[in-house]
């Protein structure tokens, strides 16, 4: 109910850079999965390479001037943050950009999460509608973020999602992935509350926020 996986130009150089110099292997594909099936390594047919820190990164092909300039564009200055106690990844906020809607359809996600269960988000059924998630990189490049979801009515699952973001490296601004369009159910039976449980997650399977939403559809925006 809420889109197709997709990844952004600049996060598939960022992660073919990151792949190519962690190891010289052959890159499998990653195949667009259901939110079940992209949970299970075996249905991935995909390695992630091991982790390497920025620096080392930084350190590699020094005498290579045109690599040393490519680096530097995509991944810009030494770390931003070396506080340990701050995750590498914060997601910042979720928002359903609307064009007819009255006004931002925008949960923050950097308080206390439990309050979102108590909050119910709106949309007009047969809106079009796109997903945008706002996070912070703080220290290292992250590899493979996704965005998975999975939608329940009533304690029925009746949808998941799963959305490839990309790799990112460190910087000060909030990187921004928006998705794809997409359209709210239409019909008086797809009318009513759903329940959605939130998951950011990359590669290595680190899960950087989890989180319940609640989202109306109804006849109207009032």
């Amino acid at each position: 109910m809420l889109g197709l996986d997709v990844c952004e130009f600049g996060g598939q150089v960022l992660e073919l850079l990151w792949l190519t110099m962690c190891y010289g292997g052959v890159i499998a594909d990653k195949k667009d999965l259901p939110i079940g099936e992209e949970e299970d390594d075996r249905n991935l047919n995909y390695n992630p390479p091991a982790q390497k820190s920025l620096e080392e990164i930084q350190e590699l092909d020094k005498d290579d001037q045109s690599l040393v300039k490519y680096k530097q564009t995509l991944l810009g200055p030494v770390p931003i943050t070396t506080d340990l106690s701050v995750p590498n990844v914060q997601v910042t906020r979720l928002t359903l950009l609307c064009e007819k809607a009255p006004g931002p359809i925008t949960m923050d996600l950097t308080g206390d999460l439990r309050a979102l269960r108590e909050k119910t988000f709106v949309l007009q059924e047969g809106a079009t509608f796109r997903l945008k998630i706002d996070f912070k990189v703080n220290r290292e490049i992250v590899s493979g973020l996704r965005y998975h979801h999975v939608t329940s009515r009533k304690g029925i699952k009746v949808d998941r999602v799963s959305h490839m973001v990309g790799s990112y490296g460190p910087k000060v601004e909030e990187h921004e992935y928006v998705g794809p369009a997409d359209e709210a159910p239409t019909g008086m039976m797809s009318r009513g509350q759903y329940q959605v449980k939130s998951r950011f997650i990359d590669d290595d399977k680190i899960i950087y926020l989890e989180w319940d939403w609640n989202l109306d559809i109804k006849k109207d925006w009032d």
